[in-house]
């Protein structure tokens, strides 16, 4: 085979009609050329998204979810925008696919509901910003950092550092805890029991020295410390403490715990445990009938 027939072999094959729609020819070449525009337009919306982020966004010192929803944004306009141009450039003309698109959406209402709820679920998500990325999030008893948004999913990294896919409808339709929306402090509440038999002074004292020395631990709002019950063995008290950051707060959790502990013994404070009285009482002699 000469090289002529090879070429015309090859170019009988890209010119070979697979259908038509509405009088519009699609042969092998045009499928090529649409999926090859695709693809680029594809890769565009990617490295125009990370530019985004990474050089032009952060020069307007723009928070990290606003431009996370920008870049994302401008990506999938971008994507749709090369949709368009590949149909127009393959010699398709989209109001000629409003019948296929017709019959497509009655498959989507029967058969791809759950995709259909992700995607709008995902829509509302970038534009109404009910979570960001970086917030750190309680979703059906999953609690971790979002770290990516996708029109379909979103990824959540756990405490634990496990990435889990979340669909968006979970965040749309049922409970979610935000616990960085809008503003990233939390309150600690370290709840604590001393012996009834404590100085109530001495222990008011002890859980804001704790407080106070922790770095870690904001001084305005200034810690508080409340007697917020009498218990069957303790009084229950509670250290309240504001601390910039709510990722960190099972580290500083964790510190408060050991600081209590150690100050207590400090100033001789009794954390009891529960205690049970039992009283036996004595059997009752019954009168037996004289027979």
């Amino acid at each position: 085979m000469t090289w002529e027939e090879l070429f015309s072999y090859i170019q009988d094959i890209l010119n070979f009609q697979l259908f038509k729609v509405s009088e519009a020819p699609v042969t092998v070449a045009s499928i090529l050329i649409f999926l090859l525009l695709i693809t680029l337009f594809i890769f565009a919306g990617i490295w125009i998204r990370r530019t985004l982020n990474r050089r032009i966004l952060k020069r307007f010192k723009i928070d990290d979810g606003t431009s996370y929803t920008l870049s994302r944004v401008t990506q999938y306009l971008i994507i749709s925008v090369g949709v368009l141009i590949s149909f127009n450039f393959v010699g398709i003309d989209l109001s000629s696919l409003t019948v296929i698109f017709g019959l497509l959406s009655v498959g989507i209402g029967f058969g791809l509901q759950n995709v259909t709820s992700n995607f709008i679920s995902g829509l509302i998500i970038l534009f109404e910003r009910p979570i960001s990325v970086g917030d750190r999030v309680m979703v059906s008893n999953i609690e971790g950092d979002i770290t990516e948004i996708n029109i379909r999913s979103t990824m959540v990294r756990t405490v634990n550092n496990i990435s889990i896919i979340v669909p968006n409808s979970e965040f749309v339709s049922k409970d979610v805890i935000n616990y960085s929306h809008g503003d990233p402090t939390y309150r600690l509440d370290i709840n604590v029991g001393v012996a009834y038999g404590s100085d109530l002074d001495n222990v008011l004292q002890a859980l804001k020295e704790v407080a106070d020395q922790n770095g870690r631990v904001m001084q305005k709002p200034e810690p508080e410390v409340h007697l917020i019950e009498f218990g069957d063995s303790s009084w229950n008290m509670q250290l309240r403490a504001w601390i910039p950051d709510v990722k960190h707060y099972p580290r500083i959790r964790n510190e408060l715990n050991q600081a209590i502990v150690r100050t207590f013994r400090k100033y001789n404070i009794e954390i009891p445990f529960p205690q049970r009285d039992l009283h036996v009482r004595s059997s009752v002699k019954l009168p037996l009938d004289n027979q």
